[in-house]
């Protein structure tokens, strides 16, 4: 058994093996760390994503180098297709409504994450380490520091009501056109007798109580409500 064994798993091999299982559990390891984080702040690209993503970039770097050792050819050939095939996946995260884009720093996490996984398949552990620690810090010390400062822009949501549907959403355009704002997702419907109007607004939330103040000396506009806030993905 131990020759049967040897030959079809010679110690060489064995070596190049043990090597290549090292790599792809800490790449794996890194890439769950930070998708940990991303899945508890119910990002798109979470847990699994991150985790295949890092493993993913880890093993086609080391088979880039594999292959080419064996076959003599490029040891960067497969290795530099990580990058647009990343980009590619990071453009599905992205997406546009109205003047809101939102996954953008889904789409930069992926991206750095196929880094880190190329580096630990090269072998470089420490640098991929360090990278993985600094990005979770970034993501958990800048989120509370835009949180803290309001900087961190959001949908608002707001509801007015009106006797004329027409005429709310014009005098709102206007005030509006002097900040360079645009109205978002527009709703209209009947409520209380009166013309109900909902629209979002991209701003930051230091920004919510004072517009709503603005919407209220409108003429046409008889009452406003603050719906609320949803924070967008945009660094």
């Amino acid at each position: 058994m131990r020759q049967l064994m040897e030959h079809f798993f010679p110690q060489s091999q064995m070596q190049v093996l043990s090597m290549f299982v090292a790599r792809l559990l800490v790449a794996a390891i890194l890439g769950a760390a930070i998708g940990l984080e991303r899945e508890t702040k119910h990002k798109p690209a979470g847990l699994r994503t991150n985790m295949f993503i890092c493993f993913g970039a880890a093993m086609y770097t080391i088979l880039s180098d594999i292959l080419a050792a064996e076959h003599i050819g490029d040891h960067t050939r497969i290795a530099a297709q990580i990058i647009p095939g990343i980009g590619f996946i990071g453009a599905g995260s992205i997406m546009r409504s109205g003047m809101t884009v939102s996954g953008l720093t889904t789409a930069a996490t992926m991206f750095v994450v196929a880094s880190i996984g190329m580096a630990v398949g090269g072998g470089l552990f420490i640098p991929a380490i360090f990278a993985t620690l600094l990005i979770l810090l970034s993501l958990e010390l800048l989120g509370r520091f835009e949180q803290r400062f309001n900087l961190k822009p959001a949908l608002m949501r707001y509801e007015v009501l009106g006797p004329a549907a027409d005429t709310i959403i014009t005098d709102v355009n206007r005030l509006l056109e002097a900040d360079h704002i645009v109205m978002e997702n527009v709703e209209i419907s009947t409520a209380e007798g009166l013309y109900r109007v909902r629209f979002g607004l991209t701003g930051s939330r230091s920004e919510s109580m004072s517009l709503a103040d603005k919407l209220k000396t409108l003429a046409s506009v008889k009452k406003v409500n603050f719906v609320g806030t949803r924070g967008q993905d945009r660094e």
